[in-house]
């Protein structure tokens, strides 16, 4: 999966998934914009990070759920970098993963699922619209989107969040749809809980045992493992994949 020569924009990649995005997409080569919202210092570890691993890196702060920061992102990440050739869109609105204390759905108001959408299909809409004419301009570019498998099967009625996941998968297939004629390709990865993580790290050991007892593979998803299919959908080895939604859970849900 040589990404040699490529400018890849991650968004939330100063800590979990993000950062083992950005570090996985550097150790193939490519030069990557480590997009972040308020940890600054954590952002330039993720650079250095991705410098020893053998690609190019730079720092970029933007709150990508307001449309202007969005644009601004690409524009720096184009004159930083050069060019853009693929567009992560991991970041999302914070959230606790907790089952005990979730909020049920009596309890949640039409707001509470608003800050998940803007999160996930907002930042994911003005980051596109912001990206696409880069993508476009070389006919092969790609957009890989972070989802859930709770899209597929919610284990958890994690309700406003995972219903803003599956609205992505919807807004992710559309936007396939319509610009795979230009060259882009657009799909999804979706992991199932990912420990360790800031959003995990509520979670009871317990809750994630059980978790681990009903995955074929028998343990959760590390940062890592979310990686790896994100650069495969990024590169040319899924040159004819687009629209799909990858589920890394270790077999919990099998589609």
């Amino acid at each position: 999966m040589d990404m040699q020569g490529k400018v890849v924009l991650v968004t939330g990649a100063s800590r979990g998934i993000g950062a083992a995005i950005a570090r996985a997409f550097a150790a193939q080569g490519a030069a990557v914009a480590v997009n972040y919202l308020r940890n600054a210092d954590a952002a330039q570890d993720v650079v250095r990070a991705c410098r020893d691993a053998g690609g190019d890196a730079v720092a970029l702060q933007a709150d990508v759920t307001v449309r202007e920061q969005a644009a601004a992102l690409v524009t720096r990440t184009v004159d930083e970098l050069g060019r853009l050739d693929v567009l992560v869109n991991n970041a999302f609105a914070p959230y606790a993963f907790d089952p005990e204390r979730r909020t049920g759905f009596a309890d949640l108001a039409w707001p509470d699922y608003l800050r998940q959408f803007e999160g996930a299909v907002g930042a994911a809409f003005h980051m596109c619209h912001a990206a696409l004419p880069h993508l476009r301009a070389r006919a092969q570019g790609a957009i890989v989107n972070i989802a859930s498998d709770l899209v597929e099967d919610p284990v958890v009625p994690y309700h406003d969040y995972g219903t803003a996941k599956s609205a992505l998968v919807g807004f992710s297939r559309n936007l396939a749809a319509e610009v795979g004629p230009q060259g882009v390709r657009v799909n999804c990865v979706a992991p199932g809980l990912v420990h360790p993580t800031a959003g995990s790290a509520g979670t009871r050991a317990s809750f994630r045992e059980a978790i681990m007892a009903a995955t074929p593979l028998r343990r959760l998803a590390r940062p890592e493992d979310v990686a790896g299919p994100v650069v495969f959908l990024a590169s040319p080895a899924s040159a004819f994949i687009t629209g799909q939604v990858l589920l890394v859970d270790g077999g919990r849900v099998m589609r």
